[in-house]
């Protein structure tokens, strides 16, 4: 297969579906198939939110496997695009994407089973059956995580043109490689579920979303984000979509950016982006560990904040300025 390149700004057109599906099949069946069929499940969940009444943690019973779904589709989509870049290693790459799509769709099916038992997933050890498939979802996350690490160490290897948007693809798994592994601070057990196991023996639940409150309180529509605590959630969600967003700004750097900027400079502005972006992960961290809502940042959060837009808008304007200086010259 040839080596992907960046298409021309001025021959750019809506892709056929079919033929982007057909491609995707012929270069990765396992992560297609699983893609799709995630497509399919978000339906069937869509179907169980209308018809289902009963509640699981201040949600509808099927809306945790239908954001999944969509979540899970996206990434086995975005994971097959970027494994087309690598060169040289089919099998390797084949591995990545068989353990990648078989540990998404393990975990789908035991949040599926979950969630017609009327029961939560995610942390729960109330019985044996419910701490195996926690194990089980866990042990389908670590593999995810680890599949995700050797695709960056491809990339980082691989040669590939166009260095900006090149950074942008590495960038963007290294972030979602950070965002992927702060779900792992939501497996603790909170000093509320310690000190309950500690009066009665039991501890049915082990870790949460939430920080300084229960999980199932107030939330943002859809996402179920507290909106009186702080949510873990929120981060590794930005996290996720760095696989999405920084390749597109990379794209749009190396596509439609000015034809003074150099190579060089269009990889400063990249770099920055993906700096930026790490630190808006880890701000939103900080807040949730803090107990703070997402929706609610007090000043020392707001003043990180402009503090890092101050940086990064200070940063960007001393590229664009040197850049054009040396296009002066």
């Amino acid at each position: 297969m040839s080596t992907p390149a960046l298409p021309d700004p001025n021959r750019l057109r809506v892709p056929d579906p079919r033929d982007l599906l057909r491609r995707a099949w012929a270069f990765s069946r396992p992560l297609t198939l699983v893609g799709v069929a995630m497509l399919l499940t978000l339906l069937a969940a869509v179907v169980g939110i209308l018809v289902d009444p009963r509640v699981v943690t201040g949600a509808p019973a099927w809306l945790k496997p239908a954001k999944f779904a969509i979540s899970i589709s996206i990434y086995c989509f975005t994971l097959l695009w970027l494994l087309t870049f690598v060169r040289g290693r089919p099998r390797l790459v084949g591995l990545i994407a068989w353990v990648t799509a078989v540990a998404l769709l393990i975990e789908e099916v035991l949040i599926a089973y979950a969630a017609a038992l009327g029961t939560t997933s995610h942390f729960n050890i109330s019985t044996p059956v419910s701490a195996a498939v926690w194990t089980t979802m866990g042990l389908s996350v670590v593999l995810v995580w680890v599949a995700n690490l050797l695709t960056i160490v491809l990339l980082l290897v691989q040669r590939l043109p166009y260095p900006a948007f090149a950074w942008a693809l590495r960038l963007g798994l290294i972030v979602s490689f950070v965002g992927m592994g702060l779900a792992f601070l939501m497996t603790t057990p909170t000093p509320e579920q310690i000190q309950a196991a500690g009066i009665d023996g039991e501890m049915p639940i082990a870790g949460a979303h939430s920080v300084g409150v229960e999980d199932g309180g107030s939330g943002l529509p859809i996402t179920n984000w507290s909106t009186t605590g702080g949510d873990l959630r929120v981060a590794h969600f930005f996290g996720l979509h760095a696989l999405q967003a920084l390749p597109l700004f990379g794209f749009l750097v190396a596509i439609f950016g000015p034809g003074w900027l150099r190579s060089s400079h269009r990889v400063a502005l990249v770099w920055l982006a993906g700096l930026v972006y790490l630190a808006l992960v880890l701000l939103l961290a900080w807040q949730a560990l803090r107990g703070q809502p997402v929706v609610s940042p007090d000043a020392l959060t707001l003043g990180t904040l402009l503090a890092l837009f101050a940086a990064a808008g200070a940063v960007a304007s001393a590229v664009v300025l040197r850049a054009r200086r040396t296009r002066e010259r």
